[in-house]
């Protein structure tokens, strides 16, 4: 079993009464290295996680006694409990998923899915929260990249992003805080194959609207005529 799938002393609760998935999940985290809590409904669920410190939750939405939506909402409103969740659940609908993070998940897994994800989810939300980087994780002041989650966050909160701003996000981040040219850009996203539109311009505008303007200091910098740059903010 790969190394990148376990973090040491990792503590994990699995909120889930689907009792068939619940030992499959339970054996498979248990085998690469997790500790494993079980809860079969939302009130057993929420009195372990208040009355425990782990590492991370998955929480099925779907649950008797309290849902998965109504148990996360009540965790994220008691300060003292900042344990990263993520949310495992049949919807596949944006809506669900934006209620999700509103909510106060961390990320979102879709059923069906393949337990190899599920522990590199894992891995990367425990290893942020405890400041940690992943092997492969790139980070430019508090913006963080996983490339083997496809994750971006900032400030311990999850951003999304289009599968190009993405990459253009991590080209940036791999150079920073050098320049980047629009000709390295382009070249290193299409190739020869270069679309009609200036679709640069448009995919950096939407780049900055979810990695810079909900926060209070920017990291991506236009240098006129020369480039794109992502600068982490001075010390204080």
């Amino acid at each position: 079993m790969p190394d990148n799938l376990t973090v040491a002393n990792a503590t994990v609760l699995l909120v889930e009464d689907h009792r068939q998935l619940a030992e499959t999940v339970l054996d498979f985290l248990a085998s690469v290295g997790f500790q494993v809590d079980y809860a079969a409904d939302g009130l057993s669920g929420l009195h372990l996680a208040s009355s425990n410190n782990y590492d991370a939750i998955v929480l099925d939405i779907m649950l008797p006694g309290m849902d998965g939506m109504a148990l996360c909402q009540t965790l994220r409103q008691d300060k003292a409990i900042a344990t990263p969740i993520i949310m495992l659940t049949a919807r596949d609908q944006l809506d669900d998923k934006l209620q999700g993070f509103q909510h106060g998940a961390d990320d979102y897994l879709v059923k069906p899915f393949d337990l190899p994800e599920l522990a590199a989810r894992l891995v990367a939300l425990i290893r942020r929260q405890r400041g940690e980087l992943s092997p492969g994780q790139l980070q430019v002041g508090d913006l963080v990249l996983d490339p083997a989650t496809l994750s971006v966050t900032r400030e311990n909160t999850l951003i999304q992003l289009s599968p190009t701003c993405f990459r253009i996000l991590k080209i940036l981040m791999r150079e920073s805080p050098k320049l980047v040219t629009r000709e390295m850009l382009e070249q290193e996203l299409w190739g020869d194959m270069m679309p009609d539109s200036d679709s640069l311009r448009s995919h950096l505008y939407k780049l900055r609207q979810a990695v810079d303007k909900p926060f209070a200091l920017p990291l991506l910098h236009t240098v006129p005529g020369q480039g794109f740059k992502l600068v982490p903010p001075p010390s204080r």
